[in-house]
């Protein structure tokens, strides 16, 4: 569908249906997928991962996209991520794909090689590399790979460089993750492109500094992007929307660009690719690096209005969205198609129903019926209170009749 699709007046653009290919959504609230580091050196689901995903189907989000999981051990970011290497790591999976399917969104999930930024600590113990004392730890760090042997920065392992073998190697073990994600029921695949995680290193000049079929010009520099997701594309169902997270651009003086994400996402939407996932930075393991990345409130809308313009395709946007009006605000001004939000919905897992409310002035009828009864009850007490002049503190500042 081309994203000159317009908005009947009257109408909430966040709260219009989405058609994506074979999957239609209810609202064009997207959850971003959140690392959470919960899965264990086995890499699989538990329960955890299913209790994470069903509050957000339940809030009422019309795409759930599950965390990043790899499609190979060394291609995990950290000990504790999930992964999409083996058959075993289906079925666990399949649990969460029904379950946000059951209510009432769309299932996602995305797929990820961490290359060079692979073999880190989790968020919470500094997210640097893994070394000698977490080995101690019971988590020793592992080998990574990357386009070149240039390290992420000063203190990041050096990457063994791909062979031409590898990489082919390699593209095969994307399809092969993608192929379990739609055996266990996945809606949307969204390729992990961004951050400097591999698929990102091998577009940018920074990490990529090859001189063979993958690296140099920027046509050589995309060829890898290209091969995974025409390899995806044959290996899965063609109802299976493939969504890519972008760094539109690095933000450093040498690096990937704007202009060079419009034309890559060109390429991607005619091999198959339906949604652009736009993001920003991330290219090296400095998080200061890219000063030309101003962050603040709907910090990507910029770049996401420009892929959508210059590409003629469905673009996501995602970064600092908190607010319902703001969120309406970026699809009616056609800076995105669709508004993911994450770290909100960790905040606030019902995000999307009090957007809704906020709105729409519509009172929890979007809300599963099994809560809404409760919350429509709750609302006309509420009311009736309001109207008898009580507040909450009524009782403790002498307002009250203190019985």
């Amino acid at each position: 569908m081309a994203n000159s699709e317009s908005v009947a007046p009257g109408t909430s653009a966040l709260f219009t249906p989405l058609r994506i290919r074979g999957v239609e959504a209810r609202n064009r609230v997207m959850i971003s997928p959140m690392q959470q580091y919960a899965g264990g050196s086995d890499g699989l689901a538990g329960d955890y991962h299913l209790a994470h995903v069903g509050r957000f189907a339940l809030g009422g989000a019309g795409m759930v996209i599950m965390e990043a999981t790899a499609i190979e051990p060394i291609g995990r970011n950290s000990w504790g991520d999930l992964g999409l290497w083996s058959d075993m790591h289906v079925e666990p999976l399949a649990r969460c794909a029904a379950l946000i399917k059951s209510c009432g969104s769309v299932s996602g999930i995305q797929m990820v090689h961490a290359g060079r930024k692979a073999s880190i600590n989790p968020p919470w113990l500094g997210g640097m590399p893994l070394g000698a004392a977490d080995a101690e730890r019971g988590s020793p760090p592992w080998a990574v790979i990357g386009p070149s042997a240039v390290a992420a920065g000063p203190e990041w392992p050096l990457p063994m460089e791909m062979s031409a073998a590898d990489i082919q190697a390699s593209v095969v073990l994307w399809a092969n993750a993608a192929r379990r994600a739609a055996d266990a029921g996945f809606q949307i695949i969204d390729l992990h492109g961004a951050h400097g995680y591999l698929l990102h290193s091998f577009l940018s000049p920074l990490a990529n500094h090859r001189t063979d079929l993958y690296g140099g010009p920027i046509e050589n520099r995309m060829r890898y992007c290209y091969e995974v997701v025409d390899a995806i594309r044959a290996a899965i169902p063609d109802e299976i929307a493939i969504f890519y997270r972008l760094s539109a651009l690095d933000g450093i003086e040498g690096g990937w660009t704007l202009d060079d994400s419009v034309v890559f996402c060109r390429g991607l939407l005619a091999r198959g690719v339906d949604v652009i996932d736009c993001s920003s930075g991330g290219a090296t393991g400095d998080r200061k690096s890219d000063t030309r990345i101003r962050r603040g409130y709907a910090f990507h809308a910029p770049y996401s209005r420009v892929l959508r313009a210059e590409t003629g395709g469905l673009v996501a946007t995602v970064g600092l969205i908190v607010d319902p009006f703001q969120a309406e605000a970026i699809l009616e001004a056609g800076d995105a198609d669709i508004v993911a939000i994450g770290r909100e919905a960790l905040f606030n897992p019902n995000w999307p129903h009090h957007a809704r409310n906020a709105l729409s002035g519509e009172n929890f009828s979007a809300w599963n019926k099994e809560a809404g009864w409760w919350l429509k009850r709750r609302g006309f007490l509420l009311r009736e209170l309001e109207n008898q002049g009580e507040t909450p503190m009524s009782r403790y500042s002498g307002q009250g009749d203190g019985q």
